[in-house]
Protein backbone atom coordinates (compact mmCIF):
# COMPACT_ATOMS: atom_id res chain seq x y z
CA UNK A 1 0.00 0.00 0.00
CA UNK A 2 2.81 2.43 0.84
CA UNK A 3 4.53 1.71 -2.50
CA UNK A 4 1.26 2.37 -4.35
CA UNK A 5 0.83 5.71 -2.53
CA UNK A 6 4.34 6.81 -3.50
CA UNK A 7 3.74 5.95 -7.16
CA UNK A 8 0.44 7.80 -7.17
CA UNK A 9 2.09 10.81 -5.55
CA UNK A 10 4.83 10.94 -8.15
CA UNK A 11 2.70 10.41 -11.22
CA UNK A 12 -0.46 12.35 -10.43
CA UNK A 13 -1.38 15.15 -12.85
CA UNK A 14 -0.18 17.67 -10.29
CA UNK A 15 3.28 16.24 -9.90
CA UNK A 16 6.30 17.39 -7.94
CA UNK A 17 8.51 15.12 -10.04
CA UNK A 18 11.06 16.32 -12.56
CA UNK A 19 10.02 15.98 -16.20
CA UNK A 20 12.35 14.78 -18.96
CA UNK A 21 12.12 15.96 -22.58
CA UNK A 22 14.32 14.06 -25.02
CA UNK A 23 16.23 15.99 -27.67
CA UNK A 24 18.66 14.77 -30.32
CA UNK A 25 21.51 16.08 -28.15
CA UNK A 26 20.42 14.73 -24.79
CA UNK A 27 17.76 15.03 -22.14
CA UNK A 28 16.21 18.33 -21.06
CA UNK A 29 15.24 18.21 -17.40
CA UNK A 30 12.38 20.43 -16.23
CA UNK A 31 11.73 21.14 -12.57
CA UNK A 32 8.80 23.37 -11.55
CA UNK A 33 9.62 25.46 -8.48
CA UNK A 34 6.95 28.07 -7.73
CA UNK A 35 4.54 30.29 -9.69
CA UNK A 36 6.63 31.39 -12.72
CA UNK A 37 9.88 29.84 -11.50
CA UNK A 38 11.51 26.73 -12.95
CA UNK A 39 14.88 25.03 -13.35
CA UNK A 40 16.06 23.67 -16.70
CA UNK A 41 19.07 21.36 -17.04
CA UNK A 42 20.74 20.27 -20.29
CA UNK A 43 24.26 19.08 -21.17
CA UNK A 44 25.49 19.91 -17.64
CA UNK A 45 24.12 23.45 -18.00
CA UNK A 46 21.65 24.60 -15.34
CA UNK A 47 19.26 27.49 -16.01
CA UNK A 48 17.08 29.16 -13.39
CA UNK A 49 14.07 31.06 -14.74
CA UNK A 50 12.70 33.98 -12.67
CA UNK A 51 14.02 32.83 -9.26
CA UNK A 52 11.36 33.60 -6.67
CA UNK A 53 10.17 32.21 -3.38
CA UNK A 54 13.38 32.46 -1.37
CA UNK A 55 16.57 30.43 -1.57
CA UNK A 56 14.90 27.56 0.33
CA UNK A 57 12.73 26.90 -2.73
CA UNK A 58 15.89 25.75 -4.52
CA UNK A 59 17.10 23.28 -1.91
CA UNK A 60 18.41 20.17 -3.64
CA UNK A 61 18.81 21.95 -6.98
CA UNK A 62 22.23 22.27 -8.64
CA UNK A 63 23.73 25.74 -8.76
CA UNK A 64 22.75 27.83 -11.78
CA UNK A 65 25.08 28.55 -14.67
CA UNK A 66 22.58 31.02 -16.12
CA UNK A 67 19.60 32.92 -14.75
CA UNK A 68 16.86 34.24 -17.04
CA UNK A 69 14.66 37.05 -15.76
CA UNK A 70 11.63 38.17 -17.72
CA UNK A 71 10.54 41.45 -16.08
CA UNK A 72 10.90 43.90 -13.19
CA UNK A 73 8.09 42.74 -10.91
CA UNK A 74 8.91 41.00 -7.66
CA UNK A 75 7.69 37.56 -8.74
CA UNK A 76 10.21 37.68 -11.61
CA UNK A 77 13.08 39.89 -10.47
CA UNK A 78 13.19 38.98 -6.81
CA UNK A 79 16.43 40.34 -5.43
CA UNK A 80 15.98 38.72 -2.03
CA UNK A 81 15.89 35.29 -3.65
CA UNK A 82 18.84 36.09 -5.92
CA UNK A 83 20.87 37.28 -2.93
CA UNK A 84 20.26 34.00 -1.12
CA UNK A 85 21.52 31.82 -3.98
CA UNK A 86 25.10 30.91 -4.92
CA UNK A 87 25.26 32.88 -8.18
CA UNK A 88 28.81 34.18 -8.17
CA UNK A 89 29.62 31.85 -11.10
CA UNK A 90 26.34 32.46 -12.91
CA UNK A 91 25.49 34.82 -15.75
CA UNK A 92 22.26 36.79 -15.57
CA UNK A 93 20.31 37.39 -18.79
CA UNK A 94 17.49 39.91 -18.55
CA UNK A 95 15.95 42.99 -20.16
CA UNK A 96 17.65 46.30 -19.47
CA UNK A 97 14.90 47.38 -17.08
CA UNK A 98 16.09 44.52 -14.84
CA UNK A 99 19.85 44.55 -15.45
CA UNK A 100 20.15 48.23 -14.52
CA UNK A 101 18.93 47.31 -11.03
CA UNK A 102 21.22 44.32 -10.46
CA UNK A 103 24.34 44.40 -8.26
CA UNK A 104 26.58 43.30 -11.14
CA UNK A 105 29.55 42.50 -8.89
CA UNK A 106 27.57 39.57 -7.44
CA UNK A 107 27.55 37.60 -10.70
CA UNK A 108 29.94 36.24 -13.29
CA UNK A 109 28.35 38.51 -15.89
CA UNK A 110 25.15 40.40 -16.62
CA UNK A 111 23.77 40.45 -20.18
CA UNK A 112 21.01 42.81 -21.29
CA UNK A 113 18.78 41.50 -24.07
CA UNK A 114 16.01 43.48 -25.73
CA UNK A 115 13.08 42.00 -27.64
CA UNK A 116 14.44 40.30 -30.76
CA UNK A 117 17.83 39.68 -29.15
CA UNK A 118 19.81 36.44 -29.07
CA UNK A 119 22.54 34.81 -26.98
CA UNK A 120 24.26 31.45 -26.75
CA UNK A 121 24.50 29.61 -23.42
CA UNK A 122 26.85 26.73 -24.20
CA UNK A 123 24.78 24.43 -26.41
CA UNK A 124 21.59 26.35 -25.65
CA UNK A 125 20.53 29.10 -28.05
CA UNK A 126 18.28 31.82 -26.69
CA UNK A 127 16.15 34.40 -28.49
CA UNK A 128 13.76 36.93 -26.99
CA UNK A 129 10.28 38.03 -28.01
CA UNK A 130 7.93 40.65 -26.56
CA UNK A 131 5.61 40.09 -23.60
CA UNK A 132 2.96 42.70 -22.90
CA UNK A 133 -0.65 43.51 -22.03
CA UNK A 134 -3.46 44.31 -24.45
CA UNK A 135 -4.67 46.85 -25.22
CA UNK A 136 -1.43 48.79 -25.20
CA UNK A 137 -1.94 51.79 -22.94
CA UNK A 138 0.30 54.26 -21.13
CA UNK A 139 -0.58 52.77 -17.75
CA UNK A 140 -0.13 49.13 -18.78
CA UNK A 141 1.25 46.78 -16.13
CA UNK A 142 3.43 45.23 -18.83
CA UNK A 143 4.22 47.65 -21.66
CA UNK A 144 5.63 46.29 -24.90
CA UNK A 145 9.43 46.34 -25.00
CA UNK A 146 10.14 46.31 -21.26
CA UNK A 147 10.07 42.57 -20.55
CA UNK A 148 11.18 39.46 -22.42
CA UNK A 149 9.57 36.22 -23.37
CA UNK A 150 12.24 33.61 -24.14
CA UNK A 151 12.66 30.85 -26.72
CA UNK A 152 15.38 28.35 -25.80
CA UNK A 153 16.69 25.87 -28.35
CA UNK A 154 18.10 22.60 -26.98
CA UNK A 155 19.29 20.52 -29.94
CA UNK A 156 16.15 19.91 -32.01
CA UNK A 157 13.74 21.09 -29.28
CA UNK A 158 12.40 24.60 -28.72
CA UNK A 159 11.02 25.74 -25.37
CA UNK A 160 8.97 28.93 -25.07
CA UNK A 161 8.66 30.82 -21.76
CA UNK A 162 5.90 33.40 -21.96
CA UNK A 163 6.65 35.68 -19.04
CA UNK A 164 3.77 38.02 -18.19
CA UNK A 165 1.84 38.42 -21.40
CA UNK A 166 -1.57 38.35 -23.01
CA UNK A 167 -2.38 36.46 -26.19
CA UNK A 168 -0.28 38.80 -28.29
CA UNK A 169 0.30 38.32 -32.05
CA UNK A 170 3.95 37.46 -31.44
CA UNK A 171 2.91 34.45 -29.36
CA UNK A 172 0.13 33.34 -31.67
CA UNK A 173 2.53 33.36 -34.63
CA UNK A 174 5.14 31.12 -32.97
CA UNK A 175 6.13 28.07 -35.00
CA UNK A 176 7.73 24.71 -34.20
CA UNK A 177 7.53 25.09 -30.42
CA UNK A 178 7.94 21.76 -28.67
CA UNK A 179 7.30 22.88 -25.08
CA UNK A 180 5.57 26.06 -23.87
CA UNK A 181 5.16 27.60 -20.44
CA UNK A 182 2.14 29.90 -20.63
CA UNK A 183 0.82 32.26 -17.96
CA UNK A 184 -2.87 32.85 -17.09
CA UNK A 185 -3.84 35.06 -14.18
CA UNK A 186 -6.18 38.00 -14.63
CA UNK A 187 -5.86 40.95 -14.26
CA UNK A 188 -2.09 40.74 -14.61
CA UNK A 189 -1.79 38.62 -17.74
CA UNK A 190 -4.61 36.80 -19.56
CA UNK A 191 -7.53 34.60 -18.70
CA UNK A 192 -7.76 30.85 -19.13
CA UNK A 193 -9.90 31.18 -22.26
CA UNK A 194 -7.45 33.62 -23.90
CA UNK A 195 -4.51 31.37 -23.07
CA UNK A 196 -6.30 28.30 -24.43
CA UNK A 197 -7.16 30.10 -27.65
CA UNK A 198 -3.58 31.26 -28.21
CA UNK A 199 -2.06 27.87 -27.37
CA UNK A 200 -4.48 26.11 -29.69
CA UNK A 201 -3.37 28.41 -32.49
CA UNK A 202 0.43 28.16 -32.20
CA UNK A 203 0.15 24.48 -31.27
CA UNK A 204 3.12 23.45 -29.13
CA UNK A 205 3.55 19.72 -28.67
CA UNK A 206 3.41 20.17 -24.87
CA UNK A 207 2.15 23.09 -22.81
CA UNK A 208 2.53 23.71 -19.11
CA UNK A 209 0.14 26.25 -17.61
CA UNK A 210 2.21 28.17 -15.07
CA UNK A 211 2.07 31.56 -13.35
CA UNK A 212 -1.67 31.04 -12.66
CA UNK A 213 -2.16 32.56 -9.22
CA UNK A 214 -4.12 35.83 -9.11
CA UNK A 215 -5.89 37.96 -6.49
CA UNK A 216 -8.85 35.56 -6.50
CA UNK A 217 -6.77 32.41 -6.11
CA UNK A 218 -5.59 29.87 -8.66
CA UNK A 219 -6.85 29.83 -12.24
CA UNK A 220 -8.84 26.79 -13.40
CA UNK A 221 -6.13 24.91 -15.27
CA UNK A 222 -8.37 21.85 -15.68
CA UNK A 223 -10.70 24.05 -17.75
CA UNK A 224 -7.67 25.28 -19.68
CA UNK A 225 -6.76 21.70 -20.55
CA UNK A 226 -10.31 20.92 -21.66
CA UNK A 227 -10.51 24.03 -23.86
CA UNK A 228 -7.13 23.37 -25.48
CA UNK A 229 -7.94 19.75 -26.22
CA UNK A 230 -11.33 20.64 -27.70
CA UNK A 231 -9.64 23.03 -30.12
CA UNK A 232 -6.36 21.25 -30.82
CA UNK A 233 -6.14 17.60 -29.80
CA UNK A 234 -2.46 17.47 -30.81
CA UNK A 235 -1.39 19.61 -27.84
CA UNK A 236 -0.54 17.73 -24.64
CA UNK A 237 -1.43 19.81 -21.57
CA UNK A 238 0.71 18.94 -18.56
CA UNK A 239 -0.54 20.07 -15.17
CA UNK A 240 2.10 20.33 -12.47
CA UNK A 241 2.11 21.65 -8.92
CA UNK A 242 3.42 25.21 -9.08
CA UNK A 243 1.94 26.04 -5.66
CA UNK A 244 3.07 23.37 -3.18
CA UNK A 245 1.57 25.13 -0.16
CA UNK A 246 -1.94 25.34 -1.65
Amino acid sequence: MKRLFILLFLFTNFSYAQDIIQSNEGDIKIQPILHGTLVLSFDDIVVYVDPYGGASAFEGQPNADYVLITDIHGDHHNQETLDGLALENASIIAPQAVTEKLPKENYKSVISLANGGSWKMGKINITTIPMYNLPETEDSRHPKGRGNGYILTFGDKKIYISGDTEDIPEMRSLEDIDVAFVCMNLPYTMGVDQAASAVSEFGPEIVYPYHYRGPDGLSDVESFRTMVNERNANVEVRLRNWYPSN
